[in-house]
């Protein structure tokens, strides 16, 4: 019996029993011709026994909803939703023999997130409240867009934004050095010289031609090449890291903190890129940063502007920077709105997320 004197209990206090796990795939018009629409990312939505309900995304189309309501809701149907790291464990050591990278770390990583609503939910406060209780939600974080194409970098320029990723796989596989130079250099000319420019490869090159690339674009002052080479080609990127005058960023297709682990550890990267709805959740996310920050290294989560790396991004990185989320994935509400290069994480509880009505 509770005693007068005892504090009542919040639902952040009690234990929240896992009564149903769903996983769907949205429609997605507009999205990408290719393995991510095909394999698209899914909405993970745990129930529990007090009437919450938490919300997450993840990867792996129907191949990853297969994961999420067979092997995963076996193992946490009945089980307490409020223990999430350690039910991350669980899942990943549950799936190990066939699961360490790729469509079943996406499928943990949209049950990760929806127990990680549920646990802001519980105790009605937004998920970087629960990383940093000291976290400013009225700051505005700054952002970066990702271009494909000259009109949709005019279009940046013309939202305000300070910073852009310009992608060149449109350049094929053996680009001309001197063609991305030259886009290179027209950016930077209509940004000024204290603003931000990238580049994302797509893993499209050899070693050779990203040192190319980087030699012609360097003079550009340009903060980060992206992933120019194959993501498992781990002794090309050390060479990168060695040889390259543009600092080398990648991690968009890597998972885990075993994954990152081995990146931080050989120094691979010099910006570390996370998908959070990919990687592993947001457990992850938070182990990543810890690794990466004992050993100076940058992380900027790959779509961070979408709510769920935004939590992440606003209480735990020293030097923030969101990257402008996909246009074409909407079905969820309260997703944050980008205004001239600048983002404000939710102060709404859990992700601030909800599915259509």
């Amino acid at each position: 019996m509770m005693n007068e004197d005892d504090p009542p209990k919040t639902l952040a206090m009690l234990p929240m029993q896992i009564t149903n796990i769903r996983a769907t795939q949205p429609p997605t018009p507009g999205s990408p011709d290719d393995w991510r629409t095909q394999l698209g990312q899914i909405v993970v939505e745990v129930e529990t026994d007090i009437g919450l309900i938490g919300v997450g995304v993840g990867g792996g189309g129907a191949a990853g909803i297969h994961v999420v309501q067979t092997v995963l809701n076996d193992l946490l149907l009945g089980r307490d939703a409020s223990n999430v790291e350690s039910l991350h464990a669980e899942m990943c050591r549950h799936t190990s023999f066939y699961g360490r990278k790729g469509l079943v770390v996406m499928a943990i990583s949209g049950v990760d997130l929806a127990l990680w609503d549920l646990r802001g939910k519980a105790a009605n406060l937004p998920v970087a409240q629960l990383l940093n209780p000291d976290v400013d939600l009225t700051r505005e974080l700054p952002t970066y867009s990702t271009v494909f194409d000259d009109a949709e970098a005019e279009a940046a320029f013309c939202a305000g934004h300070q910073a852009i990723k310009l992608h060149v796989e449109r350049f094929g596989n053996q680009p001309d050095p001197g063609a991305i130079a030259e886009l290179v250099r027209r950016t930077r000319a209509r940004l000024g010289p204290d603003a931000s420019v990238m580049l994302d490869a797509f893993a499209r090159w050899d070693i050779d031609t990203s040192l190319r690339v980087a030699d012609a674009i360097a003079p550009y002052n340009v903060a980060w090449l992206e992933e120019p080479i194959q993501p498992d080609d781990l002794d090309g990127y050390a060479a990168l890291a060695a040889k390259s005058p543009v600092p080398i960023a990648g991690g968009e297709h890597e998972y885990l903190s075993d994954g990152f682990k081995t990146l931080i550890d050989r120094r691979l990267h010099a910006v570390l890129q996370p998908d959070i709805n990919w990687c592993g959740g947001l457990t992850t996310l938070i182990e990543i940063y810890r690794m990466a920050q004992a050993s100076n290294i940058r992380v900027v989560p790959h779509r961070g502007c979408e709510p769920y790396a935004l939590a992440a991004i606003a209480a735990l990185d020293p030097d923030p920077l969101a990257e402008s989320g996909r246009k074409w994935f909407k079905c969820l509400d309260g997703f944050p709105a980008t205004y001239e290069g600048v983002v404000q994480a939710s102060s709404s509880p859990g992700f601030g997320v909800s599915t259509h009505p």
